[in-house]
């Protein structure tokens, strides 16, 4: 018996459809596509164009981007290191559980230290997390600034500020890389959809 079942009286439900039988019936193999990277590098522009790209070739697939998750889930976290490792928890599991149910689950999340990204890979299924780093360096992120977040950090409007005043940790070794200061929009879709088509038709 499991020991928190023991101490809380909630057990696991199984479901009776198993993950090879969504596989089967959808034509996929289903998994969790993590887009991470400083702000203003691309990455909700790049994960919602793969998205779109999926969806009209007919693969089951969701998107759990970073601005829309502070806006319900994590809406009570804040920015420090511990918020931030909560946050991207509570998106490993809202992603595990999709990715479970047989969708292609894309994430898109600043998630600046490794640590908090190795986790989110942990809880995927084995052999089914593609961290996709999108690369633009500081000054190109900072020069785009859509939002006018890094002129607030410069003026000490907004702390914690991943790139100005808080760290970010480049993956050492990524599934995909994507240079967005060298490529377009639509290069950039282009190679990480590649990648993603030839996860997903796998053994199918």
């Amino acid at each position: 018996m499991n020991e928190v079942a023991n101490k809380t009286g909630i057990f696991p439900i199984c479901s009776k459809i198993s993950l090879e039988e969504r596989e089967f019936r959808n034509h996929q193999r289903c998994f969790v596509v993590l887009l991470t990277g400083l702000p203003a590098s691309g990455k909700s522009t790049i994960a919602t164009e793969l998205e779109r790209k999926l969806f009209d070739l007919g693969k089951h697939v969701c998107l759990l981007d970073g601005d829309n998750v502070r806006h319900g889930l994590c809406s009570d976290l804040g920015f420090s290191p511990e918020d931030r490792k909560e946050n991207i928890r509570r998106v490993g599991e809202v992603a595990r559980i999709l990715a479970n149910l047989g969708f292609i689950c894309i994430t898109a999340f600043i998630s600046p230290c490794r640590k908090d990204r190795k986790m989110l890979r942990q809880m995927s299924l084995q052999g089914r997390f593609i961290e996709v780093f999108i690369n633009a360096p500081v000054a190109v992120c900072e020069a785009r600034d859509p939002k006018g977040l890094y002129a607030a950090a410069r003026a000490n409007r907004i702390k914690d500020f991943t790139g100005i005043s808080a760290p970010y940790e480049p993956p050492l070794s990524p599934e995909v890389e994507i240079p967005t200061h060298k490529l377009t929009v639509s290069e950039s879709v282009a190679m990480l959809l590649k990648h993603v088509l030839s996860q997903c038709r796998n053994g199918f």
